[in-house]
Formats: structure tokens, C-alpha cells, sequence
């Protein structure tokens, strides 16, 4: 039968758990069950998109990766991760269903999967599972779906599994498994330092007003990024972190969040990532000027694309935005959302 729903949000405040069981007596890795006790049979975890209101990238690391100023919002489109045990020894697998989904995949590369093995190995368990993506974040569309989805799968692991992992071992894999990993577990709104996953909590004072414009096919964030490096080695600027300037979040972007003052946001945002973006995908331009010409506030590219990010005024206006949007055929779809949005929350947990 099925537990009442649980509404638990995973929050950059979230409260520690207790020491988790690892193996038995003989050193093999078990199943959770053989600890005893009323073991859900499902769980569902619901895990935001994001938005970078700004995202600033500083030269490129020796480690092959950049340091970054990421301002985090999560916004309200969602995946659904739900996770149900398998036959003993079976391992974890992946289903997914949703709109591009033949872009997913479905072998032991899944973040999914990963988040689900990384957990298993931390406690010594078994990692028997089917994990289910119900998708309605943007494939591959710089929004952190793929980060979410491994979020999401942690979060349910570990709820299903009884482990209690504390939150800050859980935020550690996350960082392992990827640098948008860790805002995806939170949520809210936060400041990513690092590669992105050293998260500072923002404070927001009011709600926000989003159209995210779809695109036709994806981009890869790798890609992205060394388009990025290659534009500023061609302006002569140089592309290594002596050249570039060391990056930092606005001050005014971040009062702009915690009075919740859409318009001076508006005139905020930034996306470093932008001009490599567009070059790689040059109709993503048209897409902008449609939304900016439609009404928005700011247009902008979300994170390394394609999905494109208008802010509003008002409901009103983004449905205005996303209607003109649409007849104009610069994109797959446009969907509405506000932000704030909480991060990974326990939805049912069935037992």
C-alpha cells in the first residue's frame, strides 16, 4: 500500500541523518532488507530545472575545466525519479519516458545510474534498482537535466535504501558526479563557486517570471566550452586563467534576487557562455529577438544552450512571450515557469 505523500524537500538546510548500515559480517556487499525493518517498495523524488541568471567564466585550468561565478535559480519545470528494487544481483538499469527521451541514455553512462552506483558503493549495498525518468526538463538544453535526473536518483536511493545519508556526504557525491549536481539537490537559489558545485544559499525576495524557448536539438556543454576558449583566443584576449579575469558574481544581480526586482535583474543578467553558444547554433539569435521583440524583459541563453531564457514582467507577459515564440517557429516549444523552485523532494514513498 501506499505511504501518504511526504512532501520532504532536500534544502541546503537540510538536517543531517544518522550512520548508515555498510556490509554484513562477511564483508559482502548486501541488500538494504537483509538490515531488517519496513523497506519502501517505491520512491518518488520530483528535482527542478535551473536557470544561471549569471554565469561567468574565468580561463580555462590546467585540469581541463574553468572556475566559475554561477547564480543559480531553480525554476519550476520538473523530472520525476522513481526507484524500485530489483532481483537480487541484477544491478541498477534505466527507463525513461518523456519528450526526447532517444536523446537519453540508457546504459551505465546515465548520471542516474552513476548517482545510483556512488551511493551503493558509499554503503557497501547492493545497487539493485530500476530507475524510471519521467522527463519534462529539456534534454540536453543547459538547463541541468541530466544533473537533476542524478539528484533526483541519489535522493531516492537513499530514502528507499533507509541509508540517511547525511546531507553534506550526499552534496559530496553529488560534486563528484558533476558541478550542476549539487545545486540540482538544493535548489532555491545559490551562488557556485569552483567548477559550480561550491554552492553559497541566495536569498530571493520575490518570484520570478520565465519563458524557456525549446530548441531543435541540443548542444554539448564540453563543446560549448571550447567554442568559448576558441573565441577568446581568436579576439587575442587569450583563453588560460592568467588572461582572464578571475570571475565574480554582480552585486547588483544578487540585490536584485533578494528584493525581487524583475526589471534590475533584467538588466543583469549575464551569460559568459552566450557568444559560443550562438556561434555554434547562429538560429539562436533570431530566437532572442523574437522573445525581446514579444516583450521580455531580458533574453538570454541558459547556461551552454540551446534552451533560451526570456524573463517577464508578469504571468501575462510570459504567456504573451511564449504564444509569439511558438508562431514564429524559432523553436520546438516554449514553456512557462517562475522561480524560485525547491530542490529534490521526496514525492511518495510506498511501502
Amino acid at each position: 500500500m501506499s505511504a501518504p505523500d511526504t512532501d520532504l524537500f532536500f534544502g541546503m538546510d537540510g538536517t543531517d541523518g544518522t550512520d548508515a548500515p555498510g556490509t554484513d559480517d562477511t564483508g559482502a556487499r548486501r541488500r538494504p532488507e537483509d538490515g531488517g525493518g519496513n523497506v519502501p517498495m517505491s520512491v518518488t523524488v520530483r528535482v527542478p530545472a535551473k536557470v544561471n541568471v549569471q554565469l561567468a567564466v574565468g580561463g580555462l585550468r590546467p585540469d581541463g575545466f574553468h572556475d566559475l561565478a554561477n547564480v543559480f535559480l531553480a525554476v519550476g519545470l520538473y523530472d520525476e525519479i522513481t526507484v524500485t528494487p530489483t532481483a537480487p544481483t541484477e544491478g541498477p538499469r534505466v527507463t525513461c519516458s518523456g519528450p526526447d527521451t532517444h536523446h537519453v541514455p540508457l546504459d551505465r553512462s546515465n548520471l542516474a545510474l552513476r548517482a545510483v552506483d556512488a551511493l551503493a558503493l558509499r554503503h557497501g549495498i547492493s545497487p539493485d534498482v530500476h530507475v524510471h525518468i519521467d522527463k519534462d526538463i529539456p534534454v540536453a538544453g543547459g538547463m541541468a537535466g541530466g544533473s537533476a535526473d542524478a539528484a533526483g536518483a541519489l535522493l531516492a536511493c537513499d530514502t528507499l535504501w533507509g541509508t540517511r545519508t547525511p546531507r553534506e556526504e550526499l552534496l559530496d557525491i553529488c560534486a563528484e558526479l558533476g558541478s550542476d549536481v549539487p545545486f540540482s539537490l538544493v535548489g532555491g537559489a545559490a551562488l557556485g563557486r569552483g567548477r559550480g558545485e561550491v554552492l553559497t544559499p541566495l536569498e530571493v525576495g520575490g518570484t520570478f517570471h520565465w519563458v524557456f524557448a525549446v530548441a531543435d536539438g541540443g548542444l554539448s556543454t564540453p563543446a560549448v566550452y571550447r567554442e568559448c576558449d576558441r573565441l577568446r583566443e581568436r579576439r587575442g584576449t587569450g583563453s588560460g586563467v592568467d588572461d582572464v579575469p578571475a570571475p565574480e558574481a554582480s552585486p547588483v544581480l544578487l540585490a536584485a534576487l533578494r528584493s525581487g526586482d524583475a526589471r534590475l535583474l533584467a538588466a543583469n543578467l549575464s551569460n559568459d557562455l552566450q557568444p559560443a553558444a550562438v556561434s555554434l547554433l547562429p538560429s539562436l539569435d533570431e530566437t532572442l529577438a523574437v522573445g525581446r521583440e514579444a516583450g521580455a524583459l531580458a533574453a538570454l541563453v541558459s547556461g551552454s544552450g540551446p534552451t533560451c531564457a526570456f524573463l517577464a514582467e508578469d504571468p501575462a507577459s510570459a504567456s504573451d512571450i511564449a504564444v509569439a515564440l511558438r508562431d514564429a517557429d524559432v523553436c520546438r516549444d516554449a514553456r512557462t515557469a517562475t522561480s524560485p523552485a525547491p530542490g529534490a523532494t521526496v514525492l511518495r514513498a510506498a511501502v
